[in-house]
């Protein structure tokens, strides 16, 4: 029988880390501010799920109260973000 364990260590960690690498790939590469938006938004995400499937693994919940605040961080980063987009871009259609 496949404990839990296992299949965090070979299995789901190892998709997390290759998302993130290539979401940082793409965050790098990413023509435009509203792709590397999405794309930080993405990494803080995969953050949380690295943060809240390393607190199953030692099996400690604290890690789960921080993978929260941490996904409540990244939220309201990726809205404060949207939100000076939307303005900026009103402000230049303002001015022509």
């Amino acid at each position: 029988m496949i404990h839990l364990d296992t299949i965090l260590t070979y299995v789901v960690l190892p998709m997390v880390g290759v998302a993130i690498l290539l979401i940082g790939y793409r965050f790098l590469k990413g023509p435009k501010i509203s792709d590397r938006i999405l794309c930080s938004d993405m990494l803080f995400t995969l953050g949380t799920a690295v943060i809240a499937l390393y607190g199953i693994k030692v099996n400690n919940p604290i890690f789960l109260d921080i993978a929260l605040m941490f996904a409540l961080i990244a939220f309201l980063s990726t809205v404060a973000f949207s939100y000076y987009l939307v303005n900026r871009h009103k402000n230049n259609t303002r001015k022509k």
